[in-house]
């Protein structure tokens, strides 16, 4: 595949991406973020497979980039769910905790 094929596909998996992302609501972000850190996961093995085969060094150093932006990508994704999610338990574990009044009763 040519570079000007490989150019193509890559701007238009950045506007379907764009598209796809902005179109989902706010409540759906945390199940996104989990499915975005798997996916990058993959990148990080495809990234260890194209490092283990690479005989030029500049591929090489491409690869090794790869591989540290992907584990960055990957660990960052996977801290940011996990705080959002401990968000959510926060609110739920206040609300349980808050003694509930009847309505009318004297206080």
């Amino acid at each position: 595949m040519d570079a000007i094929a490989l150019a193509t596909i890559t701007v238009l998996a950045i506007f379907v991406g764009f598209e796809v992302v902005s179109k989902v609501s706010s409540t759906l972000h945390t199940p996104l973020m989990s499915g975005t850190n798997a996916i990058h996961g993959i990148v990080l093995v495809g990234a260890i497979i194209v490092a283990g085969q690479a005989s030029d060094p500049w591929v090489l150093a491409l690869a090794l980039l790869a591989v540290v932006l992907a584990t960055a990508n990957l660990v960052g994704g996977f801290v940011v769910t996990d705080r959002m999610l401990e968000m959510f338990k926060g609110r739920r574990a206040a609300d349980a905790s808050k003694p509930t009044t009847p309505k009318g009763a004297a206080e």
